[in-house]
């Protein structure tokens, strides 16, 4: 099959012009640009919210091997504004395969740029920064497109919570077909059986909700601007805070409502990347934004001559000076650059990381961070029902 190919235009906000191929007419998008060094998950990020406002830029010289399923999918919608690539792969070869990236991209309209040196791309971003930037097959005349950027909007700053956030309350049934998935974490399905979760949606991954569901939780989804009575009014066993895109420190509606749940209950509470982060700006820390972030499948995090190998997609991260609280505990760093990479509180049950231990694809070393939280559940549950006990006695 034969495809039109158009000439195309990456712009960054500095000034820096990269020339290339589209496979659409008429194409232009703005957003935050950004590199990812994974040597695949090309689909999983495209529809992963995090990525809400952003144009990817992918590392990995060749993009589209493995095709396309209906399985991967992080969400029911494509988030990216974007996509980079050195190349695209007309011939994809894969037995999960059930359409072509390039009909994939070419049907949902996707905007994308190839040809182009991604390497030197990437080592430009990380000199300077992420920053905004414009692909486009419309306008191919530089002075215009920079013009258009004085309306783009920074990620610092902006809550694109609201934009990926669950708009009603609803409960998690999984219906996919990952048999493979479940055989290789081999998960007893009715370990967790009986637990009621609330997980808070700010932009949450299919498989955060995936893997609490194999453990045989009731999962239970709300949104991210939910109230602390509603959040109570389902008597939860543990609490989820998930990932999600934006800026941690202006989602104050969120921080304020975790801010009453750690005050006022003992709920166990697990946070995952803008969860970790909501965790921290609730317990008075600050957050900062990284310069090019964290995005790849093998960020080493530890500490004390222990590491983990992790997946990481992350923009913000929070400031260490900030947890001068001796009842916070950092339990993990980024290895790359001594960052926050995971906390815990020592009176109450609440832990938080900044990696994905959810990650599919990518490292599993993290993974048992469900059981622990399932764990940690099933004990307060236990406590719960036992001082419920003690109490009807003394009536």
């Amino acid at each position: 099959m034969t495809y039109n190919l158009y000439p195309a235009i990456l712009i960054l906000k500095d000034g820096k012009i990269y020339k290339g191929w589209t496979l659409l007419n008429s194409m232009i998008s703005f957003g935050e640009v950004i590199f990812n060094t994974g040597m695949t998950g090309y689909q999983e990020i495209m529809t992963d919210p995090s990525y809400a406002e952003q144009i990817i830029t992918f590392t990995y010289p060749e993009i589209g091997n493995t095709g396309i399923n209906y399985e991967d999918n992080e969400s029911n919608k494509i988030h990216i504004k974007g996509i980079i690539a050195k190349n695209l792969c007309f011939s994809p070869n894969n037995w999960r395969q059930q359409e072509s990236f390039i009909t994939y991209i070419i049907n949902n309209k996707i905007p994308h740029i190839f040809g182009i040196d991604t390497r030197a791309l990437t080592k430009h971003l990380r000199k300077t920064g992420s920053m905004n930037g414009c692909i486009s097959s419309k306008y191919l005349n530089p002075d215009l497109l920079s013009f258009k950027f004085k309306n783009i909007p920074e990620i610092e700053g902006s809550d694109l919570v609201q934009k990926v956030t669950t708009k009603k309350n609803y409960e998690f049934q999984d219906y996919s077909n990952k048999y493979f998935s479940y055989l290789q974490y081999k998960t007893d399905r009715t370990y967790g059986y009986g637990l009621k979760i609330i997980l808070i949606d700010f932009g949450v991954k299919h498989n955060i909700l995936s893997r609490l569901y194999s453990y045989g939780c009731s999962i239970h989804i709300l949104p991210a601007t939910s109230s602390y009575k509603e959040i109570k009014s389902y008597n939860p066993d543990g609490i989820l805070l998930s990932n999600g895109p934006g800026d941690p420190s202006v989602i104050k509606y969120a921080i304020n409502t975790v801010k009453k749940i750690i005050k006022y209950t003992n709920i166990p509470i697990f946070g995952i990347c803008m969860g970790h982060q909501i965790i921290s700006l609730a317990l008075e820390a600050e957050t900062f934004k990284l310069k090019f972030g964290h995005r790849g499948l093998n960020h080493p995090s530890g500490i004390k001559q222990k590491a983990e190998v992790t997946s990481q997609n992350h923009g913000f991260a929070v400031t260490q000076k900030s947890l001068y609280d001796k009842t916070i505990n950092i339990t993990h760093l980024n290895l790359n650059d001594s960052t926050v990479a995971a906390i815990f509180h020592s009176t109450k049950p609440i832990f938080s990381v900044q990696y994905h231990p959810e990650a599919s694809p990518g490292p599993h070393d993290s993974d048992y961070l469900f059981k622990y939280f399932i764990n940690l559940t099933k004990q307060f549950k236990q406590y719960k029902n036992y001082t419920n006990s003690l109490s009807l006695q003394t009536l």
